[in-house]
């Protein structure tokens, strides 16, 4: 939030939605004025534009629900997985080549 217009607006829905009244430009603009918080005209009903449609208490409680959130598809990691992993490693570093030497090229420092 960069404004304060937009997080008294945040605040005026959030005490909408936890009395269960339907959110709406007028009535932001209603609690608004009772704690005599002055905000651009269009504040309120660019967020109540905003949230049509959405079922902002689900969001707010079911973080799996979240407006434009990736799918949670997160598999529970095992000890087995955990100790698979550890053998993986230490074949890539086995893989990695040596440094070579001046006898690996063909010749030496006392040829």
């Amino acid at each position: 939030m960069s404004t304060k217009s937009e997080l008294a607006c945040v605040y005026a829905i959030l005490i909408l939605v936890d009395d269960d009244v339907a959110v709406t430009g007028e009535k932001i603009q209603t609690i608004l004025k009772a704690a005599n918080v002055d905000v651009e005209s269009y504040w309120p009903g660019y967020f109540a534009r905003a949230l049509e449609g959405i079922n902002i208490k689900e969001v707010l409680t079911d973080i799996r629900s979240g407006v434009g959130s990736a799918p949670v598809a997160a598999p529970a990691v095992t000890a087995a997985a955990t100790t698979e992993a550890a053998p993986a490693k230490e074949e890539k570093k086995k893989e990695e080549p040596e440094e070579e030497s001046d006898d690996d090229m063909g010749f030496g420092l006392f040829d």
